[in-house]
């Protein structure tokens, strides 16, 4: 019996350490296609202004996100321009980014970006992954404050649960909710906590690398949580399923 104990042990060990150099390799492998999301000003300061996160996919020159972390509006007095900053720390360079398509039902959002092709993700197959799957994101939590160096988080796929629930209380419905409820969707919340900054992060596969969601700190949460009055840490991410619908609508091959 205390053979058989030891030997569950070791197996144990040996699987957790297996499982987390998977997902050593994976971060670096993954880590040249994460970019930061915001706005340059050559003209004025701060220079440099972090939105969020993004990643690279199809042929390296696309870039997802989600679509409240763009700049709803540009000064051209100061030439400011909408950029993805490509790089780690004082290394990171600002390339100019173009909004291809937007989806604003599930706050998503495709990006052209100017000069030669980032590392692009590969994204899975567009069913939903089973509750319990180990993932992990990797983006600029508070990269405002903390810079361009980018965070890896992990968890597992806490609940596949929908974007709007029914309340008793009409008062407490938002706009967005309103909207949602005439036709949810389904996304995951996780176990694992974002912060301002990760928006936009690709949530991937913890051993394949393939992105799996798209981490959503301030969306869907608004519209879940919308009746109290202090949003939880409870973080939730957009199903890649849409990413392919709204790569395939604008014609960029995977």
């Amino acid at each position: 019996m205390v053979k058989k104990i030891k030997a569950a042990l070791v197996l144990s060990l040996f699987l957790a350490w297996g499982s987390q150099a998977n997902l050593v390799e994976t971060i670096e492998r993954i880590k040249p296609s994460v970019v930061g999301i915001g706005i340059y000003t050559p003209l004025g300061q701060p220079r440099n202004v972090l939105r969020g996160t993004g990643f690279a996919v199809a042929n390296g020159q696309y870039v997802v996100t989600n679509q409240h972390v763009l700049p709803e509006a540009l000064d051209e007095e100061l030439n400011q321009q909408m950029v993805v900053f490509v790089g780690n720390g004082k290394d990171a360079k600002p390339r100019k980014a173009t909004i291809v398509d937007s989806d604003l039902v599930h706050d998503l959002a495709v990006l052209k970006v100017e000069g030669n092709p980032l590392v692009p993700m590969k994204l899975a197959k567009d069913k939903f992954i089973n509750e319990g799957t180990s993932i992990a994101f990797t983006g600029f939590p508070i990269g405002a404050v903390l810079g361009l160096y980018p965070v890896t988080h992990r968890g597992i796929i806490a609940s596949v649960t929908p974007t709007v629930v029914p309340v008793a209380d009409s008062r407490s419905l938002s706009i967005k909710m309103v909207m949602l409820m005439k036709k949810p969707y389904m996304v995951y919340q996780l176990d694992a906590t974002a912060y301002p900054g990760n928006s936009g992060s690709a949530m991937y596969d913890q051993v394949t690398g393939e992105v799996v969601g798209v981490i959503n700190k301030v969306f869907v949460q608004d519209t879940k949580e919308g009746v109290i009055s202090k949003p939880s840490g409870i973080t939730y991410a957009i199903p890649v399923k849409w990413v392919h619908e709204l790569l395939a609508k604008n014609n960029i091959s995977l």
